[in-house]
């Protein structure tokens, strides 16, 4: 405190000094300043400056074309870029190993790139229930073939059999019409009928042994269908666990002659799916991981769509399936102003639901189909959501409203001259209705005219007459130009 009252006692006893000497500073370069004004003539006002290359480029100077927009009818909404839900991936192990990392983070890669190796001992004993449903279906196709040879050796005894049948069944008759005529003897003729019945025996244990077979060819063609079945089943399992085809696990391993891959296979080598960019990886090299474990994930860093928060206000204007598009914040990447490359459209869709509190709506915007997004549009890059209604109005000729600048209480805006590229044409600006970032410019362009857009607010000051230059101002409170 005490010293703030030493501070202002002294600026008390200085300001009388001050205000008695410092219009002497003036007073003293108007005497130096030559007599009559013998400076030369002033050279004639103008409204056009330089601009040639090296003033561009000290000033970064850029342009923007004047063109065709539907200015008036655009509704202009911030928001920001996100993944689709199809744009990330997950890799899982399929079975607990240990996993060996092929790829590093944020590389990118191509379907079919291996992305890790995983030695697990579930692949070693599906390879043991593989050989093991293979040699249960050739027993099973043995079985099933040695059916079809005692079935016809069956036959050829049966028909034996039933040959003797018929063979005793005659002579007993034979016999039984001497007898009756008194020329057979009657042990001849029991002999001849024991025969018959035990022909007629063997025949009967035949048909039985016949029945026998025959289930046994339904029960060893059901044996060989299961053992395919689950053959097949077990050749699903393991291309599933291995991401490699059924019948690729089944053909010749190169190199190996006639050994099936699935034999030759030493340790689950997992491969991409989809192009893209390693985004995370959870485990390093030489982990032992468990079943599922989330090993890592790629991401299609330009499959995004854009999400912005509307106003429920603006819902009499937007429908769904309303063609919109999305624009960068400035036309990143474009010397110009034209950012046909920093845009792409798609269809809009309302959200589902709204929040009552916020009375917002969320507005999402997929790219078309054949749409390639630009590079900047990444996740959580902002941009804005354009969206033409269905309001009155036509295509104008418009100009960035970055384009132009106050100078007073006049709008001023710079054109490049068409004549001489290095010269730029100051001149108040006839504008109409905006919508925060594109105005309407009535009069005094054509389309295609490139009017300054980076530094216009230096040539402003080059070229304004109300922008003071400098000067210095003394302890009254007057300002004078030049310096002290």
């Amino acid at each position: 405190m005490h010293t703030h009252h030493m501070k202002l006692r002294i600026a008390c006893l200085t300001l009388p000094l001050v205000l008695a000497f410092a219009p002497l500073g003036c007073k003293k370069r108007a005497e130096d300043a030559p007599a009559g004004g013998a400076t030369g003539d002033a050279p004639a006002p103008t409204n056009r400056v330089d601009i040639n290359p090296a003033v561009r480029h000290n000033l970064g100077i850029t342009f923007a074309k004047v063109e065709s927009r539907n200015v008036a009818r655009t509704l202009r909404i911030p928001g920001r870029f996100e993944l689709l839900p199809t744009a990330r991936r997950e890799y899982r192990a399929a079975a607990p190993g240990t996993v060996e990392l092929l790829v590093q983070q944020y590389q990118t890669v191509a379907a079919g790139t291996p992305l890790y190796r995983l030695d697990s001992p579930r692949w070693r004993e599906t390879q043991m229930a593989l050989a093991d449903a293979e040699a249960s279906v050739k027993l099973a196709r043995a079985g099933a073939d040695s059916i079809e040879p005692l079935f016809a050796a069956h036959e050829n005894h049966h028909t034996e059999l039933q040959l003797a049948v018929d063979l005793w069944t005659a002579r007993v008759t034979t016999l039984e019409q001497l007898k009756a005529a008194g020329g057979a003897r009657g042990d001849e003729l029991a002999q001849a009928k024991a025969a018959m019945a035990s022909a007629r025996t063997d025949l009967a244990e035949t048909l039985e042994k016949e029945t026998e077979l025959a289930v046994r060819r339904v029960e060893t063609a059901a044996q060989l269908d299961a053992a395919n079945a689950r053959l097949a089943f077990l050749f699903e399992a393991a291309a599933t666990l291995v991401g490699v085809g059924a019948s690729d696990l089944r053909a010749p391993s190169p190199g190996q002659g006639q050994t099936p891959r699935w034999q030759t296979i030493n340790a689950i080598e997992v491969r991409a799916l989809a192009p893209g960019v390693i985004d995370a990886v959870n485990v390093v090299s030489g982990r032992v991981i468990d079943q599922h474990a989330h090993v890592l994930s790629t991401v299609e860093p330009d499959r995004v769509r854009f999400r912005a928060v509307g106003l429920q206000s603006d819902l009499p204007r937007l429908t769904d399936g309303q063609q919109a598009s999305v624009v960068a914040p400035h036309a990143i990447g474009a010397t110009d102003a034209s950012d046909t490359a920093a845009r792409f459209t798609g269809t809009l869709t309302l959200g589902p639901t709204a929040d009552p509190e916020r009375r917002t709506l969320d507005l999402i915007l997929a790219p078309a189909a054949g749409t390639v997004a630009p590079a900047w549009a990444r996740a959580g890059a902002s941009a804005f959501l354009e969206v033409v209604t269905g309001g009155s109005g036509g295509s104008e000729l418009a100009i960035p409203l970055r384009c132009v600048a106050r100078d007073g209480t006049s709008t001023i805006i710079f054109r490049r001259d068409p004549a001489d590229p290095n010269k730029a044409i100051r001149m108040e600006a006839d504008l109409g209705t905006d919508d925060g970032r594109w105005v309407v410019i009535k009069s005094g362009v054509a389309e295609g005219n490139e009017i300054v857009l980076d530094g216009v607010y230096q040539l402003i000051v080059a070229t304004s007459g109300s922008i003071t230059k400098g000067g210095h101002f003394h302890p009254d409170g007057t300002f004078h130009e030049g310096s002290d």
